[in-house]
């Protein structure tokens, strides 16, 4: 069957209407936000779960369009059968009623001040080229000036950190009406600033953008303002009394970013992918805003999108490849050994507690306590699996969502270890590996995973893993890992270039418990030689070939050797 195009990377309400995409109808948004009646509301959501195109639509819903030469442009069409326009004739009758402001941060990404206000600047110039028919308004005469000024980007940045309250006032003077503001990503250039260095200078513009465009604007009919963090109230949004936090922890607008799991569940069954939906809900789904359970969406379009031509396709990490995730880094870099005990809970499928902070700012992050877990939680690296209060203090019960999500740890994970290792000396591992120290042996390894960071899943998998980074580096051997060999599959093999030299199988195991360490590195040697991981060795010319069982409880291991008998 024919099926609606998918809509990678569409964040224009219109685009997604008009060239019919598949759409999740989330219009009812806006009757929730006219019954809210706030003055400024913000919402804080992860990156890629919906915030532009919502933002987008409430501009296509709310603003009365105008021409150069003043003709109003209809978008109610855009609505047609849409769930707002049964939501009752009070809410339809504000649709194409309001001049709109509407401005976004998300490319405000520079590496100076200078380079990243220039870039606002000319968002907010655009913002005044697209309403400047108003100019033959005879009430704006005296105003021409200025506003040509900012519409050509020759204004002062004072001229700037006022430019909302001026639009809203010359918006008010053309259509008789108070202005609706809509800032987009709003904390994109203040997390950038952070990053590079001028964080003081981003958080004073717009600071002031917000306080005369927000706070002490008498044209303002109200503002909804985006963005992955609630920054300070007194940082940025300074004196807002009437501004309405809507974070993941609310209840409100809660089914309003993000899929829902009834919406994931009509999209598999209309792509004819009902047998694929237990991979989506297990790699996407695990959010909790609110008290909704939650799918991220973009990561469930782009599955849908690739499994389409290829049933067989294999899930993967889409939210890893829209951004650097250096949190995830900078939380691994930075642990200390309590930090790294949750993070291997969190790993092992458990939970960790923290105090709940919503208004830290971004130079806070880093701070002692729990800023950097409160940051990784509101911007989408866990979820909530409980929360209460103790006297005053709000607490959460957090754990990592999904699959997609467990993937980007354990990927930060293994490069932190690997990046360690290059800082230490392994030469006394890997000279008692050649010359079959088993005690030596023991002690390096145990040494490198005490500091390391644990899966703490009790499988091979993660041990094989960490084993074949330890070892890739013993000069004059090659490694190669779950090769084919005799009966099965040998988990290394530790080739020398020479072929007169000795070569190496090593096989590990888990056991349940200390007391088996002995026995399950046993169990690895006869592994070994029943059947026979040593034949690819001996078929490619290798005469002298040593075994090596090595067995892993927790971050402890054992290592017993079969020397060569040749």
């Amino acid at each position: 069957m024919d099926h609606r195009p998918l809509p990678i990377g569409i964040s224009d309400f219109a685009d997604m209407i008009r060239k019919e995409f598949y759409y999740i109808d989330k219009t009812l948004m806006i009757r929730d936000l006219l019954d809210n009646k706030a003055n400024v509301t913000l919402f804080t959501r992860p990156r890629r779960f919906g915030k532009t195109l919502n933002m987008s639509m409430l501009k296509y819903f709310f603003q009365d369009d105008r021409d150069w030469q003043g003709n109003k442009r209809d978008w109610s069409y855009l609505f047609e059968g849409l769930r707002i326009m049964d939501a009752g004739e009070q809410y339809v009758a504000h649709m194409g009623q309001y001049p709109v402001i509407y401005l976004t941060f998300k490319d405000a990404k520079r590496e100076n001040f200078g380079k990243s206000y220039r870039q606002i600047e000319r968002v907010i110039a655009e913002e005044y080229e697209r309403h400047g028919f108003v100019l033959e308004h005879p009430g704006l005469a005296g105003k021409k000036e200025r506003f040509l000024a900012l519409m050509k980007r020759e204004g002062s940045q004072e001229d700037y950190e006022a430019s909302i309250l001026f639009l809203s006032q010359c918006l008010e003077i053309y259509y008789g009406k108070k202005t609706i503001v809509l800032v987009d990503e709003y904390d994109v250039a203040l997390e950038n600033a952070f990053t590079c260095g001028f964080y003081e200078e981003m958080v004073n513009f717009i600071r002031a953008l917000f306080e005369s465009g927000l706070k002490d604007n008498n044209s303002l009919e109200f503002a909804a303002i985006t963005g992955c963090l609630r920054v300070s109230k007194e940082s940025i949004f300074t004196g807002l009394n009437n501004m309405n936090i809507v974070s993941i922890r609310s209840t409100n607008f809660d089914e309003y970013f993000g899929f829902r799991v009834s919406e994931v569940e009509e999209m598999c069954h209309y792509y004819d992918m009902d047998e694929q939906y237990e991979t989506v809900k297990d790699w996407y789904n695990g959010y909790t805003f609110g008290q909704t359970d939650i799918y991220n969406p973009w990561s469930v379009i782009r599955y849908i999108f690739d499994t389409l031509p290829n049933k067989n396709w294999l899930p993967m990490s889409y939210w890893a490849n829209t951004s650097s995730n250096e949190i995830v880094k900078t939380l691994i870099d930075r642990a200390g050994d309590e930090d790294r005990a949750r993070i291997e809970m969190l790993l092992a499928g458990g939970t960790i507690e923290i105090q709940i902070h919503e208004d830290i700012t971004y130079n806070e992050i880093y701070e002692a306590g729990d800023n950097l877990w409160n940051f990784m939680y509101f911007t989408g690296y866990f979820r909530k699996v409980r929360e209460w209060m103790d006297e005053d203090i709000i607490y959460t019960q957090l754990a990592i969502p999904n699959k997609e999500v467990r993937y980007i740890f354990h990927q930060k994970v293994q490069k932190w270890f690997r990046d360690k290792l290059k800082g230490r000396d392994m030469q006394r591992l890997y000279n008692a590996v050649v010359t079959k120290d088993c005690g030596v042996m023991a002690d390096e390894i145990n040494d490198i995973f005490e500091e390391t960071i644990s899966y703490m899943d009790q499988n091979e998998y993660y041990y094989h893993g960490m084993m074949a980074g330890l070892l890739a580096g013993i000069k004059g051997f090659g490694i190669r890992s779950n090769r084919e060999g005799g009966n099965g599959r040998s988990d290394l093999l530790l080739k020398p270039v020479r072929r007169s030299r000795e070569a190496f199988v090593i096989e590990f195991k888990v056991a349940k418990d200390f007391g088996q360490l002995d026995e399950r590195a046993d169990e690895a040697l006869r592994q070994i030689a029943d059947r026979r991981y040593d034949m690819e060795l001996r078929n490619d010319g290798y005469k002298c070939i040593s075994y090596y069982g090595i067995a892993f409880c927790g971050k402890e291991c054992v290592v017993h050797c079969r020397p060569c008998a040749a």
